[in-house]
């Protein structure tokens, strides 16, 4: 049965794991460490919002989502920037649901949008996204300077 439930601090050794497993789906080297250190000081300073997905006892999936602000809406936004289903859980529904229930946290939270984005070449999750009621930005461009 598939549950979703926000994250505690007492969760970190369930969401590390797969932390650790989205970051190496984006080539980054594998460092359950420094996903524990990263986690607990965003749980530590209230710095983001986790959901966990469950298939009954089973962690699955996760999603991570970052306070900020419109100036233009002047206006509470939050940035989803971490969203994983394991892989061998994909297709039942996980995502949607962590969507659903960022969505959910973001409206009762006051915010006017959630933002994500996602390279261009994984389609499978832009056609998760779009299914879900998510459009594509044709206005704006994005834009990275590494520091």
């Amino acid at each position: 049965m598939l549950s979703v439930r926000r994250a505690t601090i007492a969760d970190l050794d369930v969401v590390v794991p797969l932390f650790d497993a989205y970051r190496r789906f984006y080539r980054a080297a594998a460092d359950l460490e420094g996903a524990r250190r990263f986690l607990l000081d965003r749980f530590s300073h209230n710095q983001s919002v986790i959901f966990l997905a469950f298939d009954g006892d089973i962690p699955i999936g996760f999603t991570q989502i970052y306070p900020s602000f419109s100036s233009v809406s002047m206006a509470r936004i939050f940035i989803l920037n971490d969203l994983f289903v394991s892989p061998e859980a994909r297709s039942r529904g996980a995502g949607a649901a962590l969507l659903n229930a960022a969505t959910e946290f973001g409206r009762r939270a006051g915010a006017v949008r959630l933002v994500l984005s996602t390279e261009l070449t994984n389609t499978t999750a832009q056609a998760v996204y779009e299914h879900n009621g998510w459009k594509r930005d044709t206005v704006f461009c994005s834009y990275d300077l590494t520091l």
